[in-house]
């Protein structure tokens, strides 16, 4: 009975974080004043390395490209910019309170890694209804009892000024990228040695959460619509994932679909979650690996780091530009480090460690998050020994017509075998995204995959 008394004791304690709104209506204030409208400090930091976030790029006008046509791929607004320094192996010693576990694992293991850093941009911008919706949710935002959802919010970041590290990862999950959109992307799972075999993929996404006059009890629970068509090579070209991700994943988890080229059929795809293989991507992501991390966050305990300035990728607009061919990018054990570009930014770290009595390929993940746009620009992944084991990049990028900032680019390093995964690859593919998609929840549904094979 005593035991029961403090278990009971222990939960009423914790409760109030998982069920309070986010912050009370006076920290709201700030959103927008010494805060940006998302939640980032507005100021610059104390040697002005960091500047002051002034709105970002709201317009393809204000990047400097009035004429820009939707579709195309998008113009480098800081393409003059000259590197700042160049970290290697020799100087290491000297930035490494500012790069991440991952990164300095990769300059011990590689002998030609390196970071060009260049000027801070801060150019993460969103549209006013996100702020204003933003705004809103801080105050109602809430998680549900174990952290595993959400309710509240609609239409904007649930959580703002997060007080706890799954606070930061729903905002990531549910952070804008548009109303929908049409995306032709390419999929490279390198090989030690540098070669890989292309996979193609044609993805939409419907994203209902930020659609006009959406409740929450409209969504229905549904995030989002997602589906993934595999168009290449011709002999996995065919198959059709349908996602439709839940925002409660304790009320429901997400629903998964497939559609087989070969048998014709479409069947549940329940394994299409945690730490089961990524969709053709060679052993070398897992599912909750896509968009850097997705799904439900149920298999960890999270814990908020805080904020620190770090070197991270960042305006990565030459990794998309329509002149780049994918064989001068992939390289060998990473991709051609002249043509990426880092920044110093403030990001939130969050630790994620695996619960007791669950199981995941990792054990511990590290996020870096943008305090601008709560994208997560790195992850470090642990494996079951506590070993360092694959590192994630987000080269991130401001689509400015919209405007949202969005990655270019995904990486999966492995530090074991030298492999890697390059996925959202853009800059062969004959048109940048489509944001201008019509679509509805019914283009979603189960009964139209069978339509959507190629084969």
């Amino acid at each position: 009975m005593k035991t029961l008394i403090r278990l009971t004791a222990a939960v009423l304690l914790l409760a109030p974080a998982l069920l309070r709104a986010a912050v009370s209506p006076e920290e709201a204030a700030r959103l927008g004043a010494e805060l940006t409208p998302l939640g980032g400090e507005r100021a610059g930091n104390a040697d002005g390395s960091i500047p002051a976030w002034t709105g970002g790029l709201k317009s393809a006008a204000e990047a400097g490209f009035p004429n820009y046509h939707p579709g195309d791929h998008y113009p480098d607004p800081y393409a003059n910019d000259k590197p700042l320094l160049t970290i290697n192996s020799a100087n290491l010693t000297q930035y490494a309170s500012k790069l991440t576990e991952g990164h300095k694992a990769l300059f011990r293991k590689y002998a030609d890694y390196k970071m060009l850093v260049y000027p801070t941009h801060r150019s993460a911008a969103a549209p006013q209804s996100v702020y204003d919706a933003t705004k809103r949710n801080a105050t109602t935002g809430k998680l549900v009892p174990d952290g595993n959802g959400v309710t509240g919010a609609i239409g904007g970041v649930p959580f703002p000024i997060p007080k706890v590290g799954v606070e930061v990862f729903w905002n990531h999950v549910t952070r804008y990228r548009g109303l929908a959109a049409g995306l032709q992307v390419g999929q490279a799972p390198l090989t030690a040695g540098g070669g890989y075999t292309l996979v193609n993929f044609k993805e939409e996404f419907y994203f209902q959460y930020y659609q006009p006059g959406m409740t929450e009890a409209a969504l229905n629970n549904i995030l989002l619509f997602f589906t993934q068509e595999t168009t290449g090579p011709a002999r996995l070209a065919g198959e059709v994932l349908l996602v439709q991700e839940t925002l409660d994943q304790a009320k429901e988890a997400r629903r998964a679909w497939v559609y087989n080229p070969g048998q014709r059929r479409v069947r549940r795809a329940p394994n299409v979650a945690f730490d089961n293989p990524g969709t053709n991507s060679d052993n070398l992501r897992t599912s909750d690996q896509f968009d850097m991390y997705n799904g439900s966050p149920e298999r960890y305990e999270w814990k908020l780091v805080g904020k620190k300035e770090m070197y991270v990728p960042y305006n990565a607009y030459r990794l998309q530009d329509g002149k780049l061919k994918y064989g001068e990018l992939l390289q060998k054990n990473h991709i051609n480090q002249d043509l990426a570009r880092y920044e110093l930014h403030r990001v939130w770290v969050v630790d994620s460690t695996l619960k007791s009595g669950v199981s995941h390929l990792y054990s511990r993940r590290t996020l870096y998050v943008d305090e601008d746009s709560w994208q997560i620009l790195a992850v470090d992944c642990y494996d079951t020994r506590g070993q360092l084991y694959r590192v994630q990049e987000g080269h991130a990028m401001n689509y400015y017509n919209l405007p949202t900032l969005w990655t270019a680019l995904e990486l999966v390093m492995d530090l074991s075998n030298g492999r890697y995964l390059a996925l959202g690859l853009q800059s062969e593919e004959p048109k940048s995204y489509d944001f201008n998609i019509k679509r509805t929840p019914a283009d979603y549904q189960p009964s139209v995959l069978e339509r959507r094979g190629i084969r």
